[in-house]
């Protein structure tokens, strides 16, 4: 099995990779919301990942968790928690950028423990990895997105099949100008129900956490709310699924 697979869903939760530069907005998505989702690798039933967003203040808190079945724990424990706290813009044509940037992750014998504090007057990104104990500054430009927040924004704008769409990402090591393709309308079936979705595919290029290990694709509503449906993406060894099982979001528009 993959190291860091699981990585690669609860970032595929919040969709590290994503849209810059339109003004038009298209999207309401619900807040609070709760996103509850079952991963499967190679079919097989591997853990639970669920995904947050409330209002706090002035403030958007962004949480995805991951952890692993009874049966993988076993000799691949998984407990993953990213967090993204981002300063409120004026809505609805904006939902803020991100002003701190934490990740928490253990998957098997892997570890990280890192922080990312976002400066927009100077435009800088101080970076701590409180594992290797260093810290590191770069510079980042008033687009920029942490892996998690990138994903909020994106359901924040209209979708147009047959586009790309360009995002600045710091990933806690570098900054990625990240393609996103619109690739078509479909209609898909899960436990949920039916529902019509678009289905993108994130270009990934990070060597970290992606580390470009195979085709991610994501199933969202058709609707205003953009909401995750389905998930894949295929890892070194096979491949991994999420998909929607529950949560407090609205009911989805079938």
């Amino acid at each position: 099995m993959a190291a860091k697979f699981f990585i690669n869903i609860a970032l595929m939760l919040s969709v590290a990779i994503f849209l810059h530069g339109l003004v038009a907005t298209a999207a309401a998505f619900p807040v609070p919301e709760r996103l509850e989702f079952d991963i499967s690798y190679a079919g097989i039933p591997a853990g639970h990942a669920v995904q947050e967003v409330e209002q706090v203040g002035n403030e958007l808190h962004i949480i995805s968790t991951a952890k692993s079945a009874e049966w993988l724990s076993i000799f691949f424990p998984v407990d993953d928690r990213i967090e993204s706290i981002l300063v409120s813009g004026a809505p609805p044509l904006h939902i803020g950028v991100p002003r701190l940037y934490r990740e928490r992750i253990r998957e098997g014998g892997t570890r990280f423990n890192k922080e990312a504090l976002f400066d927009r007057q100077k435009l800088e990104v101080n970076t701590r990895d409180f594992i290797k104990k260093n810290e590191t500054t770069s510079a980042i430009t008033q687009k920029t997105y942490d892996t998690l927040s990138s994903f909020f924004y994106f359901r924040s704008m209209p979708l147009h099949v047959g586009t790309s769409y360009f995002i600045e990402i710091f990933d806690c090591k570098k900054l990625w100008n990240t393609e996103v393709q619109v690739l078509r309308r479909e209609e898909i079936e899960t436990a949920l129900g039916r529902f019509k979705t678009v289905v993108i595919k994130p270009l990934l290029k990070s060597e970290g956490i992606f580390a470009r290990t195979g085709e991610m694709y994501i199933w969202l509503t058709d609707d205003e709310r953009r909401i995750p449906i389905l998930m894949k993406s295929k890892v070194k060894i096979g491949s991994i699924t999420a998909t929607l099982v529950g949560g407090s979001y609205w009911n989805v528009r079938k």
